[in-house]
């Protein structure tokens, strides 16, 4: 249950601390301190109900046709291969930098439909909880301790990057640190698509 546990957090932790629209907006109302706790409830919540329609999902289409994990595992390595690459080159070309300068106010109501979208209308968020994740868990035995480890680690990321942004913020409007981050990330990912292929 513990590796399984940690896998799923490991993994789901990588996964979403890729910068993008949702935790730019999310960095963005945590400087302002505006709706910060709705706006991390939604996102991490949100990311749950998708780990667990993934796992959930996964596992009965497997049973279904058992030759679509073998698919999966091998087409979620390339992903994976593909995304730390990715990282990778970002890491090398350097340069990324966010940009949280102040803004106007937002509404309750419009801050939760912005971050909404950010998460609901992004087909990358798919490939990663439902598809990814559903087809990673498929490789362990307890794949429910896997599911709530990787939902720990959206409750923890959202969280911890809405609250602390008065930190981060600083630290990451400098390149090198965006540097730093994506090395980490393409070492993470590589790591597991190999061990996807090897088993």
């Amino acid at each position: 249950m513990t590796t399984s546990l940690i896998a799923g957090f490991a993994l789901g932790f990588s996964l979403i601390l890729a910068i993008g629209a949702q935790n730019a907006f999310l960095l963005r109302q945590g400087l302002r301190r505006e709706h910060v706790f709705a706006l991390c409830l939604i996102c991490a919540t949100s990311d749950a109900i998708l780990i667990a329609a993934g796992v959930a999902g996964f596992g009965t289409l497997t049973q279904a046709a058992p030759w679509f994990e073998t698919a999966m595992r091998y087409g979620g390595a390339v992903f994976l291969i593909w995304y730390a690459m990715r990282s990778f080159h970002s890491a090398w070309q350097g340069g990324s930098v966010l940009e949280t300068g102040p803004g106007q106010s937002m509404t309750l109501r419009a801050a939760l439909l912005t971050v909404s979208a950010f998460t609901w209308l992004n087909p990358h968020v798919y490939l990663d909880t439902v598809v990814l994740i559903g087809s990673i868990s498929a490789q362990y035995e307890d794949q429910m301790a896997f599911a709530i480890g990787a939902m720990t680690s959206s409750f923890v990321f959202f969280f911890s990057l809405g609250y602390g942004a008065g930190i981060l913020a600083p630290v990451f409007r400098r390149p090198r640190s965006w540097q730093v981050l994506d090395l980490i990330i393409g070492i993470v990912m590589l790591g597991i698509a190999l061990k996807l292929v090897a088993m």
